[in-house]
């Protein structure tokens, strides 16, 4: 994987992340739920 293809890859994952976030009707999340949030995104990107 290219230096190109690795910043694009974080940056996918952190607007997947973003659109989870604006998706939920919550205004805040713990450090636990935002952890929680980064595990899911990183099961998903496996699977595909």
């Amino acid at each position: 994987m290219t230096d190109k293809e690795r910043k694009d890859t974080q940056k996918a994952m952190l607007y997947d992340l973003r659109l989870i976030v604006k998706a939920s009707e919550k205004d805040s999340y713990s450090k636990e739920e935002l952890l929680d949030l980064f595990d899911m995104i990183a099961a998903a990107k496996e699977q595909e």
